[in-house]
């Protein structure tokens, strides 16, 4: 299956640049490109993209805003996108709420060519882009920054221990494989386990797992 990708950025040199790494790659295709977040809006009704790699700092409208806008009930499109925001600096604060927006990740400008295909792949196939340490770390300073929901906390309840255990392990960044040798278990059980949490709490991905243990103080910012 084609993954068909919207590139988002103000910057020409930069989607241009973008576009020409991800065409070259067999199973995805750019379809379109925005100088801003507003013509981004607009062309993901129009386009229906997969994966929008959305940069966010743009003028008009930013990625922030356009990712909400995408991501928010009632938009016009027929299938939800996944999105990875863009960002020139790893302590870029947009980056809380673009998680809070429901953005699968986030990718630093400056990551090698694989890093960026990879992304693409990862979060098409319904995952999120959790494993570089950075993305952790932001993820609890930003955790830490704001009081727990208790909104959460008959979700949580509704947890087996053992789902609670791997909800905990998600929340501190461990790949399935690495949850699985914590816990002594098959990694295929992991995936089912992963699969009853993300449903059980309303979590679209392990992103906004994380953010959901960290929300019901289930884990706590190291």
């Amino acid at each position: 299956m084609t993954i068909d990708v919207l590139i988002a950025d103000d910057q020409a040199m930069v989607r241009a640049g973008f576009a020409a790494l991800l065409d070259a790659h067999d199973g995805i295709r750019v379809t379109g490109q925005a100088a801003n977040g507003a013509e981004a809006v607009t062309l993901s009704a129009r386009l229906d993209p997969d994966v929008i790699l959305m940069d966010v700092r743009m003028p008009e409208l930013d990625g922030i805003e356009a990712a909400k806008r995408i991501l928010g009930p009632g938009y016009p499109a027929v299938k939800v996108p996944r999105i990875i925001m863009l960002t020139t600096f790893d302590i870029d604060d947009y980056v809380y709420d673009a998680l809070q927006a429901g953005a699968s990740g986030f990718l630093l400008k400056d990551a090698l060519p694989e890093d960026l295909v990879h992304a693409v792949r990862v979060v098409a196939a319904g995952d999120a882009l959790l494993a570089p340490s950075v993305t952790r770390r932001m993820i609890a300073q930003f955790a830490a920054q704001k009081p727990h929901a208790s909104h959460g906390a008959a979700r949580l309840a509704e947890l087996t221990e053992r789902e609670r255990e791997v909800l905990v392990l998600i929340g501190q960044g461990r790949s399935n494989s690495e949850i699985a040798a914590t816990l002594f278990i098959a990694e295929q059980t992991v995936k089912t386990h992963v699969g009853k949490v993300l449903a059980k709490v309303g979590a679209r991905d392990r992103v906004q797992a994380v953010i959901f243990a960290y929300d019901t103080g289930l884990v706590a910012p190291s």
